[in-house]
């Protein structure tokens, strides 16, 4: 696989909680100079983004994160904000908590208040795989499938865990045809990144992608 074709599928992402103005314009500047698909950033930083990249590239930010346990309705209002100062893409994580009571109907819900705010805009739902059983996470691709959301994606970044081979197979095996796989989290390598494409995954959330293209670049 071509790594340009890796490249197009990643979101290039910059998630600390202390990430200045400076570092999101460089990360911008990255991604549109390899051709992924987005920048995902804070919701701090995606109006000034948005300004700064224009149609050059697509916006994602994070909402509900990185724990998931906010009310729908807060939920619902940071979405349709970050829609307001620019949002293309939306990242919300999924209630875990209700989840582990096995409270589906509460998950779908919870899902479905940002699905109606984010109408038109490509919505993925971080079901945060490290902290969920088998079981479990067969649920939540079925109710992530019935919400109508676009995405199904593996993690934050921030738990005990990120992306597996397991799960991301696990995921396009379950979810509707219609929903796509986002693996994220802990992908360290290009080996690594054509082996979740592979399995299933048509987005990679990560930090490194670009980073290990620049030093290719230098060792040509």
């Amino acid at each position: 696989m071509e790594l340009s074709e890796i490249l197009s599928r990643c979101d290039h992402t910059l998630l600390s909680v202390t990430a200045t103005n400076e570092e999101i314009r460089a990360l911008c500047d990255e991604a549109i100079e390899y051709g992924c698909a987005s920048v995902c950033i804070p919701a701090c930083h995606v109006k000034g983004a948005k300004a700064y990249v224009g149609e050059q590239m697509k916006i994602c930010t994070v909402i509900g994160f990185p724990n998931g346990y906010s009310t729908p309705e807060s939920k619902a209002f940071e979405a349709a904000d970050a829609i307001k100062n620019g949002a293309d893409e939306i990242d919300m994580v999924a209630n875990l908590c209700m989840a582990r009571d096995g409270y589906w109907e509460g998950v779908l819900e919870d899902i479905k208040a940002v699905r109606r705010a984010t109408e038109g805009k490509v919505l993925k739902v971080i079901i945060e795989c490290c902290l969920l059983t088998e079981a479990e996470k067969l649920e939540m691709c079925r109710v992530v499938t019935e919400a109508g959301a676009d995405y199904i994606k593996t993690s934050t970044g921030f738990s005990t865990g990120g992306a597996t081979f397991d799960d991301v197979a696990l995921l396009r095996a379950n979810v509707g045809p219609e929903v796509k796989v986002k693996a994220a989290g802990g992908i360290k390598s290009i080996a690594d990144a054509e082996k979740f494409v592979e399995l299933g995954a048509d987005r990679l959330g990560t930090s490194r992608l670009v980073k290990l293209a620049k030093e290719l670049e230098k060792q040509a």
